[in-house]
This record gives structure tokens, C-alpha cells and sequence, in this order.
């Protein structure tokens, strides 16, 4: 099993940033990029989701860590409510909200995995998952 040495290690994280540049990818749309606070809202949140995970790897407890997840859970679900209204007002296709969507969800189901995962063990950073 892998180490988890980084918060760069963690599949959470780096599906997180994934979703983040998607999110940033789409709102370079002219109509999107001129709709400046649904860009700006849709942008911070997609970030929160990868900077929260980020922020609680460095946490001194697992309920602190835990705590910071579901911050960046609650954060992927913003997101996705997010895509829906750019989808509504015609800045992105359907195809591009099923993507980014998807990729909220496949962050959700892996942060819900850690936090299984915290709840069962005590987490030290380079040990294995």
C-alpha cells in the first residue's frame, strides 16, 4: 500500500484539483467569465474543496482532520449546485455539467472514504492508508 507522506498523496486531494481546474476550465467561457459573481463563487468553492483537504493533513487530531473533510464535502456539493444555475443560464452544456459534476462526486465518495477510514484508525501522515 502506498505511503501518505503529502497531502499531494492523498487521491482525495488530487481528484479535488482536478475538479478545481475543470471549475476554472469552464468559467473561461466569455459568457461565464463576464458573470463575475457566479465565477467568483463557483471558483472559491472548487478550491475550498482541494485547500481544505490540504489544511486538515496538517491537523492534530483525526476529528480536526475529519472536520476539514467534511468542510471540503460540503464544499464539492456548492459546486455542483453551482454548475446547475451556470447550466440554467446557458454558460455551460449539459455534457460540461455531467463532467464537472461527476468529478464533485467521485471527490465527495473518496473524501467520505478517508473519513471512514479516520474514524477507524489513528492517522499519522507516512503511514499507509
Amino acid at each position: 500500500m502506498a505511503k501518505i507522506q503529502r497531502f499531494e498523496d492523498l487521491q482525495s486531494w488530487q481528484k479535488a484539483r482536478h475538479l478545481a481546474n475543470a471549475v476554472y476550465d469552464l468559467t473561461e467561457h466569455p459568457k461565464f467569465s463576464r458573470d463575475f459573481r457566479l465565477r467568483d463563487q463557483i471558483q472559491s468553492a472548487a478550491g475550498s474543496v482541494m485547500h481544505n483537504i490540504a489544511e486538515g493533513f496538517d491537523a492534530d487530531s483525526n476529528p480536526e482532520f475529519i472536520r476539514f473533510l467534511k468542510l471540503s464535502r460540503r464544499s464539492a456539493s456548492e459546486v455542483q449546485s453551482e454548475l446547475y444555475l451556470a447550466h440554467d443560464r446557458k454558460y455551460i452544456t449539459a455534457d460540461e455539467l455531467k463532467c464537472a459534476y461527476d468529478l464533485a462526486t467521485e471527490s465527495k465518495r473518496l473524501i467520505n472514504g478517508m473519513i471512514a477510514y479516520l474514524r477507524q484508525h489513528k492517522f499519522y501522515p507516512s503511514e499507509a492508508f
